[in-house]
């Protein structure tokens, strides 16, 4: 089993206030971040099947965008790569290298006079850890719990693998003292962040100054795990198959082995996709238990009118779709999340359609805040879009994964291109939003082929990146 890794360390005072504003007039920040959520996890974003009741209640408060892309990965684990973009506001192919020379999100909040928190998995360096947050007690450092080789390959003969028993691990993590491993009482990591943000509310409420909190969920990550009464609410044999089901994805994607996609067996099998997605499902409301147990907290501070409450996924999941578990990949069920954003000034039930990336709620904190941007930021802020501005976002957006992917969508289609193997998807979004069906070869695509890949190209060069296509 997986080492886990955790940190517990107290911090110096928080830095002196770069600010005018006296501190009780300037907002506070609640940011809420899932790992594994692609966009269609909450049914107030169009999923009747799942049950996310806080979720829906946080969109009805605030602004959603419908249409919120992670910018890609030079990692299987991708949510290292989503993870250093959003902290350091560098875009794809800057990052990677340097996240160490650039503020982070965090320190430049807390330069700015912020008190600033930390909850849950951070799974980046111990370096810009201690460089973002002031306060990180509960901290966990991997990137996912582990819960032994029966988690994988399900369903499978003799395989009784259970995601409500406690004895598993995984996420169930012993509560007396759980850094070191010690026994009962077992809990969820979720309920686990969850207590813990709440008590750092009420900490951090009762202070003057404002607050930055981050809590980062190790849910709905795998192994999915959630208490029995949640499971029976997802039967399996209930579960729909997503109209792009695929028994195997067409062709090598690239890293088509990797860990995530031997969590079911090959060719997959509508027994296997309703299994695992009736296990995601009841973990990801439980995660909605848990997010509404922090809103309560903050409600019942009462901080919660000067709070804007941000609510995100570090990148989406297959679950079953196109033949792929995983997030390697670069359709829309990967590399969507959700984007919420609460708080004052911002209309209540607005829903922006624009293309946006989640790595942009860097520089927009610090504009909500009146903090300064970062000149080292290279993705823009988002705040004039929350305050009700109607000016249209990016034409297209670019995505990568490693060597073997690139894409680019507009709002209407999407070519993805796979070098290793010389070939080429182009979907036609409105009238095919599951991407099931390529046109890339039809003679009344090609002239949207050829601007595809203009798009493409330009953006490959925008942001510096080392691949050449040939397309």
């Amino acid at each position: 089993m997986k080492r886990r890794t955790f940190i517990a360390t107290a911090l110096a005072a928080p830095a002196a206030s770069a600010m005018a504003a006296p501190p009780a007039q300037r907002p506070n920040f609640l940011f809420l971040i899932a790992d594994d959520l692609t966009y269609l996890g909450i049914r107030a974003m169009g999923n009747a099947e799942v049950e996310t009741p806080n979720l829906d209640r946080l969109m009805r408060r605030g602004c959603a965008f419908t249409h919120c892309f992670h910018q890609g990965s030079w990692s299987g684990a991708v949510c290292v790569a989503s993870r250093s973009m959003l902290h350091s506001g560098l875009t794809a192919f800057h990052a990677e290298n340097r996240i160490e020379q650039v503020p982070l999100f965090g320190q430049v909040m807390g330069d700015a006079g912020y008190n600033t928190s930390i909850v849950g998995k951070w799974h980046l360096s111990k370096a810009t850890l201690e460089r973002s947050f002031q306060d990180r007690r509960t901290i966990y450092m991997d990137g996912m719990f582990e819960s032994g080789p029966d988690a994988y390959g399900r369903p499978g003969p003799g395989n009784t693998w259970s995601p409500s028993d406690t004895s598993l691990k995984g996420q169930w993590l012993p509560t007396k003292d759980w850094r070191n491993n010690a026994s009962e009482p077992i809990q969820h990591s979720a309920q686990i962040w969850a207590d813990t943000a709440a008590e750092r509310i009420a900490e951090l409420s009762a202070k003057p100054d404002p607050f930055l909190l981050y809590v980062a969920f190790t849910s709905p990550h795998d192994p999915r795990q959630a208490p029995q009464h949640i499971l029976d609410r997802y039967p399996a044999h209930k579960v729909a198959v997503p109209p792009n089901f695929l028994p195997e994805h067409p062709f090598d994607q690239g890293d088509s082995k990797v860990r995530d996609e031997l969590l079911a067996p090959f060719p997959r099998t509508r027994e296997a996709v309703q299994l695992h997605r009736s296990e995601y499902y009841a973990h990801i409301t439980y995660l909605d238990q848990q997010v509404g147990r922090i809103l309560d907290a903050l409600d019942k501070s009462g901080r919660a009118g000067n709070t804007y409450v941000v609510f995100t996924a570090d990148h989406g999941l297959a679950v079953g779709q196109h033949g792929l578990m995983g997030k390697q990949s670069l359709y829309d069920h990967s590399t969507r999340m959700p984007l919420i954003v609460a708080g004052p000034g911002i209309a209540r039930g607005r829903r922006v359609d624009e293309m946006v990336f989640q790595h942009s709620m860097f520089p927009t904190v610090c504009e909500l805040a009146g903090v300064p941007v970062p000149k080292t930021v290279e993705f823009p802020g988002l705040a004039k879009a929350l305050r009700g501005s109607s000016a249209p976002g990016p034409d297209s957006v670019f995505c990568w994964y490693r060597d073997f992917q690139r894409s680019v969508r507009t709002k209407d289609h999407k070519l993805i291109a796979y070098p290793k193997v010389g070939r080429v998807q182009i979907f036609d979004l409105k009238r095919d939003p599951w991407e099931t069906h390529d046109v890339s070869a039809e003679p009344g695509y090609a002239a949207i082929r050829a601007d595809l890949i203009v798009r493409l190209k330009k953006h490959q060069k925008e942001l510096e990146d080392p691949l050449t296509l040939t397309l």
